[in-house]
């Protein structure tokens, strides 16, 4: 998931000021004459599968390549966003690296510390290895100003239902949000909550209030609202407010939604004791589980978010998630650099998929014939994605998102709280923001 990055107010200035300085440690004269290149790669965590695949391939490499040496080094997320500031303050940024998607990633860009990947891949000849709609959707997330993240993670969300439970009541899938409130008032009424919801982690629900916002606006309204072309105060953003309040009245997120926790979400979802989760492919690994899946995963289906009466969003459209942004430094990007970089990324897709069953934004030109069948359902659904829509928070500045966050929660646990009152409250927040 997009995390909150750090308060980033003086980095700017920072970087402009350190911008037009000699290259660091990474590009300079000293590090030329040395015989050994180092590829040097910040990240959260080695463990995670992203990583650990890049990891794999840059290895393979170095045994071919003795006089390159690859170096990985953890840092913990809440510490990431602070360290690369500091290393791009200092003009001493690593070839390849994490950050925070959106804003935080747009002024790397706009200040020239990072690669458009998408010309260096064009340059590469790895043009074909990018799966376009999760392009598009990561030049969305900096305002279409370039590709400067590698797809390493694209995640499709939507509803992830429970077959049976719909086959034993009659209930087809909903085509509109009648149809799903329809259906979540017959589960409600012979005892099935109806949705699962980790209102704990709070953006459970606000991916509700953008799924309508989206159907009612189209996949590009929160662009939209980021160039303040639409506010949040129009009568669709406070009519979807008011059906995610209404929904959490009316019990079909359970009574403890607000402590309810993703994995206990998830667990309700896979034990069959809820019969809809919105959520991401990124669930994927408890879905195919054994241990965790106790309705198997025949059980399970996934529909997109459904149409509303006179909006304009389409059901080509989906919301999709990049996950943490990996990128790579400007100052490092050299002949050998390019060597590396096609050697680690030719093939990437059918990589993670074969050896890992992991979806990315790099296109699989061999499908494994073991792949579960959820997976390729997934990678199905997103190599058919016509528009990738941001989630709600995608582009607010790390206090309006908070704002965004907090206020869901108060929202669905107070009649108090309305939906004006949420939309006015977050377009104040809006307005401050840069």
């Amino acid at each position: 998931m997009s995390k909150p990055a750090a308060a980033i107010g003086v980095f700017t200035a920072i970087c402009l000021l350190l911008v037009s300085c000699s290259g660091g440690s990474y590009g300079s004269d000293e590090q030329i004459s040395d015989p050994t290149r180092v590829i040097h790669y910040v990240s959260s965590d080695l463990e995670e599968q992203q990583p650990r695949i890049i990891s794999e391939q840059a290895r393979e490499y170095e045994k071919k390549h003795p006089n390159i040496k690859y170096e990985f080094e953890s840092v913990n997320t809440s510490d990431l966003v602070q360290k690369i500031q500091l290393l791009a303050a200092s003009n001493d940024l690593p070839e390849i690296f994490s950050y925070e998607s959106g804003r935080p990633l747009e002024q790397l860009a706009d200040n020239g510390f990072i690669l458009d990947i998408e010309k260096v891949f064009r340059e590469l000849g790895l043009q074909n290895e990018l799966n376009p709609a999760a392009v598009k959707l990561l030049k969305s997330m900096v305002r279409d100003k370039g590709l400067y993240a590698l797809p390493l993670e694209i995640n499709i969300e939507g509803f992830w239902y429970n077959k049976d439970l719909f086959a034993e009541y009659g209930l087809a899938v909903p085509e509109t949000w009648d149809d799903l409130l329809h259906v979540a008032e017959v589960f409600k009424s012979h005892g099935i909550q109806p949705f699962a919801l980790a209102g704990a982690n709070k953006w459970p629900i606000t991916r509700l209030i953008n799924g309508y916002v989206i159907r009612k606006y189209g996949y590009d309204a929160m662009q939209r609202v980021a160039r303040k072309e639409l506010k949040v105060t129009e009568p669709g953003f406070v009519e979807a407010a008011a059906i995610v309040q209404q929904m959490a009245q009316l019990g079909y997120f359970g009574k403890y939604v607000n402590t309810t926790e993703t994995d206990e979400a998830s667990t309700l979802f896979l034990e069959g004791k809820v019969a809809m989760f919105y959520t991401g492919s990124w669930s994927l690994r408890d879905f195919n589980s054994s241990l965790k899946n106790q309705i198997g995963t025949d059980a399970i289906g996934l529909f997109n978010i459904p149409l509303v009466s006179g909006g304009v969003g389409t059901k080509d459209d989906w919301l999709m998630n990049a996950g943490l942004a990996t990128t790579l430094s400007a100052a490092s990007y050299d002949d050998t650099m390019k060597e590396w970089l096609k050697a680690v990324f030719t093939g990437y897709g059918d990589k993670a998929m074969k050896e890992y069953g992991v979806i990315s934004g790099f296109n699989v030109q061999h499908m494994p014939a073991d792949v579960p069948r959820l997976t390729q359902l997934a990678q199905e659904t997103i190599d058919s994605v016509k528009n990738g829509a941001l989630w709600f928070e995608a582009l607010f500045d790390p206090d309006t998102q908070t704002i965004a966050w907090n206020n869901a929660q108060l929202l669905i646990a107070s009649k108090d709280y309305t939906p004006e009152m949420y939309m006015q409250d977050l377009q104040a927040a809006l307005d401050k923001q840069q």
